[in-house]
């Protein structure tokens, strides 16, 4: 295992929100998505003017920045697609990434000085498939997410490219990502970014004769989930993960919140130089854990990295939880040093306890000691998207989150 170069922590952007959250909170690299050809057309992404912006402002913070064309395009698609990956290649992201051999070869024609990525969603499960990949040109590959680290190391080190992984966030229940419930069940089209996740769904059986009965599949009174995957949480395997070769850990999650993705962003930055700072001594901090928790509604596995099928079985108790930190605001300035402007996301009140999630460390515990209005009249509590200036004890800094207990 070489420690010469470090693995990069990859997060997702949903939108210019997102993108300044994993930036301050630690990633070195995002994926965004355009209004078209990305797999997540529901999670806000960027407009053109927007994405040129965004490509401007993580190069200005030295991270990099992805582009996300990964649908898997029909005909009408074709011609846009060209369009836009033409205008793309202007704007200079550091790669573009892309599933199918159509797309791919679009993007060498029309941006050849971008490095092309492979998504999860083209399959790539073995050695042949990555020196073909490598061979018309593929700076990276995530691989198929049903290979165990076993596989991965044997790929790496016999292939000259760069291998990504997902480290964290829900796994789709369908073979590397390709499903047609989406389809069949809502019209709407997964492998072209429509997806409504009918896989999170309910599910009972129903006897013929008897349409108005259901039988829950297991033990539980609100029926099963058959297709509800657990999540994959990496926290406690990053040595494994790093001497497999990987060169680049991803979250996901583009269409998750900044809770979330502040959380995840910061817990797995903070164990990867934890790592780097000690390898052999690496240890799991009972807080990363711990936060982890609270942004996940679902168990954590480690999927198929270790060959354990029970690690990949459905996931039937939807509503397990321990998400008692509720996202209460985010810092966007700082007055002074314990002064700030807060916009509010849900309730609070004066006086109560809440949580700063610094970029460094654990969760600090403070008290709302005052709540100021825009037009200095002092306040018993803040409503959900007003801008006020709070007085905190102690020092605050801007991108902070806000968070307060659930039943305050």
């Amino acid at each position: 295992m070489s420690l010469d170069k470090k693995i990069e922590l990859l997060a997702p952007a949903g939108n210019f929100e997102k993108l300044e959250i994993a930036i301050h909170y630690g990633a070195d690299a995002v994926y965004v998505g355009g209004k078209n050809f990305s797999l997540r057309n529901f999670s806000g992404n960027f407009s053109e003017k927007e994405l040129e912006e965004a490509i401007v402002f993580a190069h200005r913070h030295n991270v990099k920045i992805y582009v996300t064309c990964n649908i898997y395009p029909r005909n009408h698609d074709i011609l846009p697609l060209k369009d836009f990956l033409a205008r793309v290649a202007k704007m200079d992201p550091d790669a573009i990434i892309v599933a199918d051999p159509g797309a791919f070869m679009l993007a060498k024609a029309e941006a050849p000085h971008i490095d092309i990525h492979l998504s999860t969603q083209a399959n790539t499960t073995n050695i042949g498939s990555v020196r073909f990949w490598k061979q018309i040109g593929a700076k990276r590959i995530n691989l198929a997410r049903e290979l165990s680290l076993s596989e991965i190391r044997e790929i790496s080190e016999s292939c000259d490219i760069e291998i990504e992984a997902f480290v964290h966030g829900a796994m789709c229940i369908s073979y590397s990502g390709r499903c047609l419930l989406s389809s069949f069940m809502t019209m709407r089209d997964s492998n072209r970014g429509m997806c409504s996740h009918p896989c999170r769904w309910n599910y009972a059986v129903v006897e013929q004769s008897r349409k108005d009965q259901y039988y829950p599949i297991a033990e539980d009174s609100r029926g099963t989930y058959i297709f509800n995957s657990k999540d994959l949480c990496m926290i406690h395997h990053i040595p494994e993960m790093i001497s497999s070769g990987i060169d680049s850990l991803k979250i996901e999650g583009r269409m998750k919140g900044i809770h979330y993705l502040a959380s995840a962003v910061k817990i797995y930055r903070e164990a990867l130089d934890t790592f780097y700072a000690a390898p052999d001594a690496y240890q799991v901090k009972p807080w990363w854990k711990e936060e982890l928790a609270k942004i996940g509604f679902r168990e954590f596995c480690t999927g198929f990295y270790f060959g354990d099928p029970s690690q990949a079985v459905p996931f039937y108790d939807a509503d397990q939880t321990i998400n008692y930190q509720l996202f209460a605001g985010k810092i966007l300035g700082k007055i002074n040093k314990t002064r700030a402007l807060v916009e509010i996301r849900n309730k609070v009140f004066k006086g109560a306890p809440v949580q700063l999630l610094p970029k460094k460390g654990p969760p600090r515990e403070d008290v709302i000691v005052e709540i100021v209005s825009a037009h200095g009249e002092k306040l018993d509590f803040a409503q959900p998207g007003s801008l006020v200036n709070i007085d905190f004890t102690g020092e605050c800094h801007a991108n902070e989150l806000v968070r307060k207990k659930s039943d305050q």
